[in-house]
């Protein structure tokens, strides 16, 4: 392929990505910066936080189950199932920075944290996730070794749509339309890995597989078995369907515009970390609703650099970095909400016009047409 070291996957990213390139980079820049944000104390745990966001977190959660309870048989209770997928999700972004090692020093009560927020309380793996997650933040956005852009449903890259055929052509051509209501299977489709994962074997020890398997019955069963008691049948497939829909919708909806319409690193192209991380990922613009909404995943390239960084430590590292990056030329892109939504479905958008297209070779790496 030519000599770019980093191209977008279709289109150019922000105007400035090209700054800074690896060719240029040098070892220690990544190292400077890290002894800067140590000196500020910016990876010091940080208790009363999670103290405060847990019991909360679980709180809320206990009440939702207890309205639910009360409520009984109604259709009032579709409201009670959105509230608790939103209570869902929170408890995710909890499971997320107990897999980074945010919360606590050890890694073994990080991982039980984990654990019992991802297969006790809403029914996913934790382990198949943080293997699954590791690999993504190692390799953000790179073919081949991303997951998080590995072919599926959707074509994230032009190289996998031009290998589409038949109906999975046609579905990469609308993607830009069907992305987000297809997000309303995100949460399905999170439990059927977790359970492949369980069943086929992780990089987990068998021990420990065992005891997520264990989770995630105790939650299903108690899940179902709760909406059918209280329930009519009709009711709980229609509290199921909506609860665990906007579940999936919240839970894209967070993580979609972190990386996606970024630059593409090639599969055999060399990156250092601080470029690889930086130039790949995308922050969220605004300000303390934001950081709650998004579980503080907002602030994606600070998250990315750093993270076993404290989720309330980002806002404050974020002017660090960026006058780190401005300083040594790389470009630092922030959008907001809404603006990083557009720019995800134009790159869909664009990915799936190359599906109807034919090429006389094998398309590279890059995917670039």
């Amino acid at each position: 392929m030519g000599s770019g070291i980093l191209r977008p996957g279709v289109t150019p990213g922000p105007a400035s990505v090209r700054r800074g390139q690896p060719g240029t980079a040098r070892g220690s820049d990544y190292a400077e910066l890290s002894r800067q944000v140590k000196q500020a104390g910016l990876l010091n745990r940080r208790p009363a936080y999670y103290t405060v966001k847990i019991t909360v977190n679980l709180v809320l959660y206990a009440l939702g189950w207890v309205a639910f309870a009360l409520l009984g048989r109604s259709w009032w209770q579709l409201f009670i199932a959105a509230f608790l997928a939103v209570t869902f999700t929170q408890v995710a972004f909890v499971g997320h920075d107990a897999g980074h090692r945010q919360i606590f020093a050890s890694k073994r009560a990080n991982d039980l944290l984990g654990r019992l927020h991802g297969g006790l309380l809403i029914g996913l793996s934790y382990g198949w996730w943080v293997d699954k997650h590791n690999r993504h933040h190692a390799h953000p956005n790179r073919e081949g070794h991303d997951p998080d852009i590995a072919s599926g449903a959707i074509a994230f890259t032009e190289a996998h749509a031009r290998a589409r055929r038949g109906a999975g052509r046609l579905l990469a051509r609308s993607q830009a339309y069907l992305f987000f209501p297809m997000m309303l299977l995100e949460g399905l489709s999170l439990r059927v890995a977790s359970v492949r994962a369980i069943l086929n074997g992780t990089r987990t020890s068998p021990r420990m597989r065992l005891a997520e398997a264990a989770l995630l019955i105790t939650h299903t069963v108690g899940y179902v078995v709760v909406l059918f008691l209280v329930l009519s049948p009709v009711q709980a497939l229609c509290f199921l369907a909506v609860q665990q829909g906007l579940f999936g919708v919240y839970m894209g909806a967070s993580f979609a515009p972190n990386h996606k319409g970024m630059p593409v690193v090639g599969e055999d192209e060399k990156v250092d970390y601080l470029r690889r991380q930086v130039l790949t990922s995308r922050n969220v613009r605004g300000g303390r609703l934001t950081d709650f909404v998004l579980g503080g995943l907002n602030y994606q390239i600070e998250h990315h650099l750093f993270p076993s960084m404290p989720r309330p430590s980002l806002r404050r590292a974020q002017a660090l970095v960026r006058a780190y990056c401005d300083q040594h030329g790389i470009s630092y892109a922030e959008t907001s909400l809404a603006r990083s939504y557009a720019e995800v479905l134009r790159h869909l958008s664009a990915v799936g016009a190359t599906a109807s297209r034919t090429s006389s070779k094998p398309a590279d790496g890059m995917g670039v047409a």
